[in-house]
């Protein structure tokens, strides 16, 4: 009394679905399908391509690294918000006193809008903050010679210290009384 049923195992639904569409293929009522199905073959003969699938190289660290810095640049000035807002290149201003009209760089007073040469500026101190950390960091290379580790490094820290000092004078002419 001790025999083991076995149970056939349970076919997986995509193989059940598979096969319906290969019978319903060959169970077709369509007599042009079969006629074109096996006239044309007969007497044609496809051609024998011989295609070679187009080889991609990866591009070279220096095209990634100049994407991405392009992008960054795009991204930090602001270039979503002038596509949708489509502000001014430069703004202008009367001057009280003589009643000369003279060109304004930045929308003083208002942080949450921009000219377009006010965002390409400050995209560019910050891309310029960002060169200078990835020359401190070309510096500290061990096989590079001890002049060229120096000129890095000069190079490094004055972009860093020129792209602070100009962002934070952009940011009090923008926000008149900040950090005083």
């Amino acid at each position: 009394m001790s025999q083991k049923t076995r149970m056939a195992p349970k076919p997986d639904p995509q193989s059940l679905s598979a096969t319906a569409a290969d019978s319903s293929a060959q169970v077709s009522i369509d007599p042009f399908f079969h006629i074109l199905k096996f006239v044309p073959y007969s007497f044609l003969r496809p051609p024998r391509l011989r295609l070679k699938l187009p080889s991609f190289s990866l591009p070279s660290a220096m095209t990634v690294f100049s994407l991405i810095l392009l992008t960054y640049f795009m991204v930090v000035s602001g270039f979503i918000y002038d596509v949708i807002v489509e502000p001014p290149g430069i703004g202008s201003t009367q001057d009280p006193a003589t009643g000369a009209v003279r060109p304004v760089v930045f929308l003083s007073g208002r942080v949450n809008g921009q000219y377009i040469i006010e965002g390409l500026s400050s995209g560019f101190m910050f891309v310029l903050g960002g060169i200078g950390i990835v020359l401190l960091d070309l510096a500290l290379d061990k096989n590079r010679a001890r002049s060229i580790k120096v000129s890095y490094s000069i190079a490094g820290i004055s972009s860093i210290v020129i792209a602070y000092v100009m962002t934070t004078l952009f940011i009090r002419i923008k926000i008149p009384g900040y950090l005083r």
